[in-house]
């Protein structure tokens, strides 16, 4: 009786433990989980089974790791809200799968993301024929989203800045160089890329938004 006693105790202690972490830790779908929270989130679980099942430890001895990876999960969230190069080292970086209709194998091999894995994808997205996409990126979460031919003759927006950091490999698939990037900012009166927060250009036209300081 005893036994089942703590038992139930340590899981009302432990859902609601698990509850103020998680509400603390944000809110994300699961499928929008990077690598970095799924081992967070999964660290956190086991523990919490362990502190229910363990009656012979004290409690608090699974608590504390739990409040630090917290701590670790938040403090990694704020620093990847300022860094784009540690954003992407955690998270991992967008990767386009097919750019104007054309797949990209190098992409997929370096990715390691084979046709059955796009297929199927595209298939959730009610879209049978490839020859029907015009791209398809590969999210660091592990989705694949998907724009139409219908937009045949726009190119996929991509950004040329992102936290004051230029996007070298963005420029060049738009086969523009750094200098008219500054050139053509210089032009709207933007002379400092680190104020500038995100940069985009489509159809001639740019998108810019300033850092809130």
């Amino acid at each position: 009786m005893d036994s089942l006693f703590t038992m139930l105790w340590r899981t009302i202690i432990m859902y609601l433990i698990i509850l103020i972490v998680f509400r603390y830790m944000g809110k994300r779908d699961i499928g929008e989980l990077s690598v970095f929270d799924l081992v967070v989130n999964i660290m956190i679980a086991e523990m919490a089974v362990m502190a229910i099942d363990d009656s012979n430890t004290m409690t608090i001895h699974y608590i504390v790791p739990i409040v630090v990876l917290m701590f670790i999960q938040i403090s990694t969230a704020r620093m990847s809200l300022k860094s784009k190069k540690f954003r992407d080292l955690i998270d991992g970086s967008p990767t386009i799968i097919i750019n104007h209709g054309k797949i990209d194998e190098h992409a997929m091999r370096k990715q390691r993301y084979n046709f059955d894995d796009l297929l199927q994808q595209l298939r959730e997205k009610d879209i049978r024929n490839i020859a029907d996409v015009e791209f398809a990126i590969l999210e660091p979460s592990g989705k694949l989203s998907v724009l139409k031919k219908e937009l045949k003759g726009r190119d996929l927006t991509l950004p040329l800045i992102i936290d004051g950091v230029i996007q070298k490999d963005h420029l060049k698939r738009i086969q523009k160089s750094e200098d008219w990037l500054l050139q053509k900012l210089e032009e709207k009166g933007y002379k400092n890329i680190s104020d500038i927060s995100f940069c985009s250009y489509q159809d001639r036209e740019f998108y810019i938004d300033e850092k809130n300081l």
